[in-house]
C-alpha cells in the first residue's frame, strides 16, 4: 500500500506527500547528496541511475540519468533555486524524453512529525496541459517504489554518510 499522497491545486498544482520513519535531517540528506539520491531514486525495480550530479546550493546542477539495463532511459536537468538545510528545497528541473518537458518548479519541504518526517512536494507546472500529461505517466507508482526503497535504507541505516 502506498504512503504517498498526491493531490492537485488549480491548473498547473501537483502536491505530493508523504511520511517517512526518520528524521528530517536524515530525509533532506537522502535527496541532496548524490551517493544517497543514486542509491533509492530508481523508481520501478529494474532501473538503475548510473549518472547522479546533485549540487545541493543556489544555482547548483542537477542532472540524473536513468536506464533499465536494456537500452532504454531517460535524464533529468535542472538548478537548485534555494536550499535551507533539513528543511526546504527549491528547484526546476525537466525530463528529457528525448526532447525536454517544461520547466517544473519544486518547493519541497521536510517538516517534523513526531518522531518521524512529513515531506510535502509541490510542483507548479506550466500549465494544465503539462499538468494532465505529467499525471498520465502514472508517476506516482515511480515515486513511491523509489520513496519506500529510501524509507528501508533509512531504517536500516544503509544512507549513512
Amino acid at each position: 500500500m502506498s504512503k504517498l499522497t498526491l493531490t492537485t491545486e488549480g491548473d498547473r498544482h501537483v502536491v505530493v506527500t508523504r511520511r517517512f520513519a526518520a528524521s528530517p535531517e536524515a530525509v533532506f540528506r537522502a535527496h541532496t547528496d548524490p551517493k544517497l539520491v543514486q542509491k533509492w531514486l530508481l523508481g520501478p525495480d529494474g532501473w538503475s541511475m548510473p549518472i547522479c550530479i546533485n549540487e545541493a546550493k543556489p544555482g547548483g546542477k542537477i542532472r540524473y540519468e536513468w536506464s533499465d539495463g536494456k537500452g532504454a532511459g531517460f535524464h533529468l536537468t535542472g538548478e537548485y533555486v534555494e536550499v535551507e538545510p533539513y528543511s526546504r528545497i527549491v528547484h526546476i528541473e525537466r525530463m528529457h524524453l528525448p526532447d525536454p518537458t517544461p520547466d517544473n518548479h519544486v518547493e519541497t519541504r521536510f517538516e517534523k512529525d513526531g518522531t518521524g518526517t512529513l515531506m510535502i512536494m509541490r510542483m507548479t507546472l506550466p500549465d494544465a496541459e503539462t499538468r494532465a500529461a505529467m499525471l498520465a505517466t502514472g508517476m506516482d507508482e515511480g515515486m513511491e517504489a523509489s520513496y519506500a526503497r529510501m524509507e528501508g535504507m533509512l531504517q536500516r541505516g544503509e544512507l549513512a554518510a
